[in-house]
């Protein structure tokens, strides 16, 4: 069995590349099952796949007899409508330990653009309820990712590894915070209402804003996160008629195409007579029109924007990466053991199934000649050495077929299978 897995993040891959390959929560079931039919079609039937999609990282985890990256990288290279070199200039690929490994390191925080953030975390258990509930999560990937969240588990508790981390939403409030003077002079404007916004919100109303606004396509569910804070919902739609009423403004969708274009923001800093905006995109494919950034006034961060900020404070952490890395190693060695083990599984269940023929076979003759009247102590007799000859008989036919060498090596197993000294 091979485990195999795919990917491009912050480090490899540029935000609108990344964002060809973002795939919605709601996207992600059909997703995987285009892919593996498209394995079916090339001769791999049955591969076990996950997909994880955040706003940092896309990555394919899959699992079959054998190995098929190839097919899988020009695959998801056609989902984005990119050209498989371009994709493969900006990916990493990875097979059995070193694909275990990177799941362990992204389960436990050590990959993430804010090193030893627990968000991850939740993400990954995400994918793979939903790679479960499509069907296409078979019992290696089920337990590779189970002990990716047992191994990080371990990670956060034994280590220092999510001290001091300093989130996305953290690093925005502390570059409006360079901008404004007082946050708590500033109207705040959040599009979305996922995870994501939840936690932004979250850093934001703790400075006390005037006032705290969230636009969502569902009016429901952006009241819902509004009241929790004392703030008000709008609806998307109502967005580029008051951009303009905003300080701030943070947005993290789903959407695949900008919500904020250049012209309604352009209009907005007409009405508010150029005072600045600063405006911060999470979400990948991009919520703002990149084109934005060059405009005067305007002050406009992405997710790779704001690496800068969190990357502070890594060094000091670095004791606790080597610590979790032990960690991870010696749960690498315990998965590739258990795969390793694996291969034998179907010789021991033809195994199994043999030996209950052969005892099946004996007893319904023993039953027989019980039936007939023959002595109990006879009818076991003949059990026992029926058995043993059914045992038996393959290992004395090998002894007597093949060269010299090949009944010696034949002779050796033997000895090691069945004449081993109980102790």
């Amino acid at each position: 069995m091979s485990v195999w897995a795919l990917g491009l993040n912050h480090t490899t891959a540029p935000l609108d590349l990344r964002g060809r390959f973002a795939f919605a929560i709601d996207q992600i079931a059909p997703t995987l099952h285009s892919l593996r039919s498209s394995f079916g079609a090339h001769r791999h039937p049955d591969v076990e796949a996950a997909i994880i999609s955040t706003c940092n990282r896309t990555e394919i985890y899959c699992a079959a007899d054998h190995l098929a990256l190839d097919h899988t990288v020009d695959w998801l290279a056609q989902s984005g409508g990119v050209a498989p070199a371009l994709l493969r200039s900006h990916a990493y690929t990875l097979h059995d330990d070193n694909a275990a490994r990177h799941a362990f390191r992204v389960a436990s925080g050590l990959d993430s653009m804010v090193l030893g953030e627990a968000q991850i975390l939740g993400q990954m258990k995400d994918a793979v309820r939903v790679a479960e509930t499509a069907g296409s999560l078979g019992s290696t990937l089920n337990q590779l990712f189970q002990r990716s969240f047992a191994v990080a588990k371990e990670v956060r508790t034994a280590t220092e590894i999510g001290a001091h981390s300093i989130s996305m939403a953290a690093a925005a409030v502390r570059l409006a915070a360079q901008l404004f003077e007082d946050l708590k002079q500033t109207r705040v404007l959040f599009v979305g209402a996922g995870e994501m916004i939840d936690l932004a919100v979250t850093h934001f109303a703790a400075k006390e804003p005037k006032s705290i606004v969230i636009a969502n396509r569902t009016l429901e569910r952006g009241e819902k996160l509004a009241s929790r804070f004392g703030g008000e919902a709008m609806r998307l739609a109502e967005l580029p008629g008051r951009l303009a009423e905003f300080d701030i403004v943070v947005s993290c969708t789903a959407s695949t195409l900008p919500l904020i274009g250049l012209g309604a923001v352009e209009r907005a800093l007409k009405l508010r007579k150029h005072r600045p905006m600063f405006m911060v995109d999470l979400a990948v494919p991009r919520d703002i029109e990149p084109e934005v950034k060059a405009l005067e006034d305007i002050y406009l961060y992405t997710v790779d924007d704001l690496a800068q900020v969190v990357q502070q404070g890594h060094a000091s952490r670095q004791a606790a990466v080597a610590e979790a890395e032990v960690i991870i190693d010696a749960g690498v060695r315990s998965f590739m053991h258990w795969l390793d083990q694996r291969g034998s599984v179907p010789l021991i269940q033809q195994l199994n199934a043999q030996a209950d023929e052969w005892r099946a076979a004996e007893l319904a003759r023993a039953r027989k000649l019980l039936a007939k009247g023959e002595p109990v102590e006879a009818v076991l007799e003949a059990l026992s050495r029926g058995l043993t000859q059914k045992m038996l008989h393959g290992a004395m036919a090998e002894l007597h077929a093949g060269d010299t060498t090949a009944r010696e090596h034949t002779a050796q197993a033997i000895s090691r299978l069945f004449l081993r000294k109980e102790r």
